[in-house]
């Protein structure tokens, strides 16, 4: 024990906690680790897990393939679908007499930006605790990290988030955060030191090093995205960008991103016109933009979501929950906004 609080020491937990408004934080080995660590932490053979759909491709799997061979079922229900849809899927749960473990989110979602009510989510388990206990109400919070997202501040108890991307930022180290209460934070650790799944101190010295300059490369890459998305908007060969900036004042999503919401963050995805052979031919041809699944680096990085993060999701599965053949994701970096905007275009012109 006075190794790991020594390890704890290393990683800065209090500067993370600060980040995410919290009374405590951990690290792990990866945003996996921290979401699965959480999860093997409150549910138990025979409990079931609602969250919202769609969701990271290895949450998914998690979820739908990983947690059933233990007994541990999930019910899923649409990111956009408001308390109206939580209210079905918790009603479903008490239908077969489960016990709900937890209530998971990820808001934006990965890849569709789709929003979710953290505090109607609350209000599900704060109505939930009546007929029993109240599920702890977990958040991804990977899309928008710490800067443009406090998922504590809107009733979450737990937000999870890949260090991975943003708070390591620079693609040169894999790990997992989750911030709370202590209390609430207990289980998790726990959980964690008999799975083995802290990061090492090498990781957690670097982790200090990205997160003195989070901030900068955060607004710069904001920046940046706003003018690529302004752009990709009104190309002709585009048929849709999913930017969270772009919201109509009358979108489901509206009022969710100026409550929740600091920043539309920078990554987002759009659609080519076409299929998936004109989705890979724009990828094949950039130059700039390198391909690859990570997000929140300085580097400008592309994907195919339906190829790769979410390729163990059957096809049409895929296209009920928005992720289509067509559809391209951007996590823009720091570079020049026009050095990027000139690749797009070169890429959906040639």
């Amino acid at each position: 024990m006075a190794i790991e609080r020594w390890h704890e020491r290393l990683l800065g937990k209090r500067r993370l906690a600060i980040w995410d408004e919290a009374e405590a934080s951990l690290v792990f080995a990866s945003g996996m680790a921290a979401i699965s660590t959480t999860l093997w932490a409150y549910a138990r053979p025979g409990t079931v897990i609602l969250h919202s759909d769609p969701v990271y491709g290895g949450t998914d799997f998690q979820l739908k393939k990983i947690l059933p061979q233990f007994g541990i079922r999930s019910i899923g229900f649409a990111a956009e679908g408001g308390g109206k849809a939580m209210q079905t899927a918790a009603a479903q749960a008490r239908g077969s007499e489960a016990v709900i473990a937890a209530i998971f989110l990820e808001t934006p979602a990965n890849p569709t930006n789709g929003l979710v009510d953290i505090a109607a989510a609350r209000r599900v388990a704060e109505d939930l605790a009546a007929v029993g206990r109240r599920p702890p109400v977990i958040v991804d919070n990977t899309f928008l990290g710490p800067l443009y997202q406090t998922p504590l501040a809107h009733g979450a108890d737990v937000a999870v988030t890949s260090l991975t991307n943003y708070g390591g930022g620079h693609p040169d180290l894999i790990a997992g955060g989750c911030s709370g209460a202590r209390a609430m934070l207990e289980p998790i650790r726990c959980m964690r030191t008999i799975l083995g799944t802290m990061c090492d101190p090498h990781t957690g010295w670097l982790l200090m090093r990205s997160l003195e300059t989070l901030k900068l490369r955060m607004t710069a890459s904001a920046e940046g995205a706003r003018q690529v998305a302004e752009f990709l908007k009104s190309h002709p060969r585009v048929a849709s960008v999913w930017y969270l900036g772009f919201l109509p004042l009358d979108h489901a999503d509206r009022e969710d991103f100026e409550r929740q919401c600091k920043n539309p963050g920078s990554t987002f995805a759009f659609e080519v016109r076409g299929g998936e052979a004109e989705a890979f031919a724009v990828l094949n041809r950039l130059k700039v933009i390198k391909l690859a699944v990570s997000l929140g680096g300085t580097e400008t990085l592309a994907s195919h979501p339906a190829a790769v993060t979410h390729s163990d999701i059957a096809p049409d599965e895929q296209i009920r929950l928005g992720i289509t053949p067509s559809l391209i994701r951007l996590s823009i970096g720091i570079e020049n906004p026009g050095d990027l905007i000139a690749d797009l275009d070169q890429a959906l012109t040639a």
